[in-house]
């Protein structure tokens, strides 16, 4: 029976389940930097009774082909979504995965350690650049900088702990 203009509006509507889990995964990425559109697709996915493909997904969101391809690109990146194979529909369709710990050590491993790496490379040429102050700035600096490497320390130990955390 062919799908009509009614059924995809009826469709489209989110339950208030999807509403919340929606609301939630927007919340908890937007804290990891991740964008609004990438928190919706896998709380989308997340609550979803079937696997879901592209359209519907734009359709149910309201998001644009750009935005819908880069999130779920993302999404696959870390391993928190997957395509699944449905018989007779040549679409790819996506399923959210349900393992949370590896979406995160993957993000970890890909995102955050490189930034710690990145950031202490900017604190060594902010060393670097102490010399061009004059002395009664640099001392602040200095401090300053001592301050920075303490997080970075900090955060740098953590990591590790984090991912043998979401492992358990």
């Amino acid at each position: 029976m062919p799908v009509t203009l009614a059924d995809q509006a009826e469709e489209a509507r989110l339950s208030e389940l999807e509403v919340e889990a929606i609301e939630m995964f927007i919340n908890f990425l937007k804290l990891i930097g991740l964008p609004k559109s990438v928190g919706e697709i896998y709380g989308l996915l997340f609550v979803a009774p079937r696997p879901l493909a592209m359209d519907e997904i734009m359709a149910r969101l309201g998001l644009s082909l750009g935005a819908a391809s880069q999130g779920l690109k993302l999404l696959r990146s870390f391993g928190a979504v997957r395509v699944v194979y449905e018989r007779g529909d040549r679409r790819d369709h996506y399923v959210a995965d349900l393992e949370l710990s590896r979406f995160a050590t993957v993000f970890i491993k890909e995102e955050l350690q490189p930034r710690v790496e990145t950031a202490r490379q900017r604190i060594e040429r902010m060393e670097d650049s102490l010399a061009e102050l004059p002395p009664e700035e640099r001392r602040t600096t200095e401090e300053r900088i001592e301050r920075l490497k303490h997080w970075l320390d900090k955060g740098q130990k953590i990591l590790p702990w984090l991912i043998r955390f979401m492992k358990l």
